[in-house]
């Protein structure tokens, strides 16, 4: 498994804006040039996280980008799942009837557990971590 490019970028954004007091409100213009987040992707991206709840955004003059929550509420799985859907090793880990050879594949429960794993780590690693 490999997050995505926007998953990496979403995560880059979402350090930036922990690093930055609370009641601040950051451009865009300055999350893009500071994370090297190209900004055609930094729009789509500040949308997901908005939409899953992760970040508040506002228009205008005085506008710009907050968290939503508490860093220490943030977790990396949220932002992960936010931005490239469920975590996923292998498509039998999510839907048994993907594969007919589920319930008698040796592999089968080695990829449930290690994603069971991934999950419950990027779960466990909050933001506040990483300030």
């Amino acid at each position: 498994m490999q997050i995505t490019r926007q998953a990496d970028y979403a995560i880059r954004a979402i350090l930036f804006l922990v690093k930055n007091p609370a009641e601040k409100r950051s451009s865009t213009g300055d999350i893009a040039r500071t994370q090297d987040i190209p900004r055609s992707f930094l729009a789509k991206i500040i949308s997901q996280l908005s939409i899953a709840g992760i970040i508040h955004t506002t228009r205008g003059a005085k506008g710009g980008v907050t968290l939503a929550r508490d860093p220490g509420e943030i977790s990396l799985l949220d932002v992960v799942v936010a931005i490239d859907g469920p975590v996923s090793l292998n498509e039998c880990t999510i839907d048994d009837s993907f594969c007919g050879r589920s319930s008698t594949c040796p592999m089968h429960t080695v990829w449930c557990e290690a994603q069971k794993d991934l999950v419950l780590r990027l779960e466990r690693a909050k933001f506040n971590q990483f300030v």
